[in-house]
């Protein structure tokens, strides 16, 4: 009988448990209504937890403290039964009540609803673009700006071919708003770096971090870059697609040929556009330092194939450019962007809000009112 009665009054404990939780989840129901029908749940793992720890939690806290109470066995309880009884007895199990239904709210804050706010779509105008950077060993020459300082005057430190590009494409995509840009970088093989997206803080920490060790410089495989770029845009909806290749060698690897990958680009109506990066002549490239501490230059020589670049831009319907420092390449650069049309297409934007103050809120409503009942209705001796 008395497993019956502990039973009985388990259920009426979890029931007052929910009754706690439905008027304590009023008011975020109010301020969100149906909102809270269409929530995403970051992790939904939580769930399980505030199923399943606050009843545990509640029992501990009532039942299991009823038996764990020391007692004092009596021949007879009659006098004690017959005497006044008050009303606090009834209230003796509300504390673990609150304590249940507050943990049932912080557990599902844990799982971090979050509510769109928006989701829109806006016209945008902008191209499609995926910047082919050359990443062969030939990137280690020394590109100076044109500061009408003799080159044999500078000390220190040069940039490189690499550094100048970087520099370039960083001021590039912060100039941009409406342009999709991919980045695709190559050497002996050909990598995609970033496919095209408006994410530009993205691009410009991938771009940030591009190191000449990276991948096999022992090699230039501009068809193979040139196809990787135009795979990427291949499902493109842009009007206008344009691939950017920056080089400063002749193709000498790689599976695709130079114009094989020009075909595809006509195919998918892509325009290449070629930045030679140098004109062949012989530039200077760091090889260790000197017993100084400064680095040491010597002259190197890099082919480049001018005829190749200025086909693959005009049988696309690009053009070709030619810079030999760093005010030559932005310049090259922002031509390029100028001379491509704009183009609309849907970008979507969206707002997430995240609801878990309005579920911790209840929760330390209801460890307030805990803390309350104890210290003042539920007063006793140690």
């Amino acid at each position: 009988m008395s497993v019956w009665r502990t039973i009985l009054r388990g259920a009426l404990l979890e029931l007052a448990r929910w009754a706690v939780i439905a008027l304590a989840a009023a008011v975020p129901l109010w301020m969100r209504g149906a909102e809270w029908l269409d929530v995403k749940w970051t992790s939904k793992w939580w769930w399980i937890a505030a199923l399943a720890v606050p009843p545990v939690v509640m029992w501990a806290m009532t039942l299991g403290a009823e038996n764990r109470t020391p007692k004092l066995r009596l021949p007879t309880i009659a006098p004690l039964a017959t005497g006044p009884r008050g009303t606090r007895t009834y209230f003796r199990h509300l504390p673990g009540v609150l304590r249940g239904a507050a943990l049932f709210f912080a557990f599902i804050a844990l799982a971090r609803p979050q509510n769109v706010l928006r989701d829109e779509q806006a016209g945008e105008r902008g191209i499609d673009i995926v910047i082919v950077l050359d990443l062969s060993g030939s990137m280690r020459a020394a590109m100076d700006a044109d500061t009408g300082v003799p080159q044999a005057a500078q000390r220190g430190k040069r940039p490189t071919r690499l550094d100048t590009a970087k520099d370039v494409i960083l001021d590039f995509i912060s100039r941009r708003k409406t342009d999709r840009i991919g980045v695709v970088v190559f050497g002996r093989a050909a990598y995609v770096l970033a496919p095209p997206t408006l994410d530009y803080q993205l691009l410009t920490t991938l771009v940030g971090k591009m190191e000449l060790d990276l991948i096999d410089g022992n090699g230039t495989a501009i068809g193979d870059a040139v196809g990787t770029g135009v795979a990427r845009l291949r499902r493109s909806t842009a009007k206008s697609k344009a691939i950017v290749l920056l080089t400063d060698g002749d193709s000498n690897a790689g599976e695709l040929s130079p114009e094989y990958a020009t075909h595809l680009a006509q195919t998918q109506g892509v325009k290449v556009y070629t930045v030679q990066i140098g004109n062949g002549d012989d530039v200077d490239v760091q090889e260790g330092i000197d017993i100084f501490g400064q680095p040491r230059y010597v002259r190197r020589h890099f082919p480049v194939n001018p005829e190749l670049l200025k086909k693959m831009a005009s049988d696309t319907g690009g053009e070709a450019f030619v810079a030999t420092d760093k005010q030559g390449l932005e310049s090259s650069m922002h031509s390029i962007l100028d001379s491509l049309e704009k183009t609309k297409f849907l970008a979507q934007a969206a707002s997430m809000e995240d609801l878990f103050p309005l579920l911790l809120g209840p929760a330390v409503a209801l460890l307030v009112l805990e803390a309350l009942v104890r210290l003042l209705l539920l007063r006793r001796f140690p």
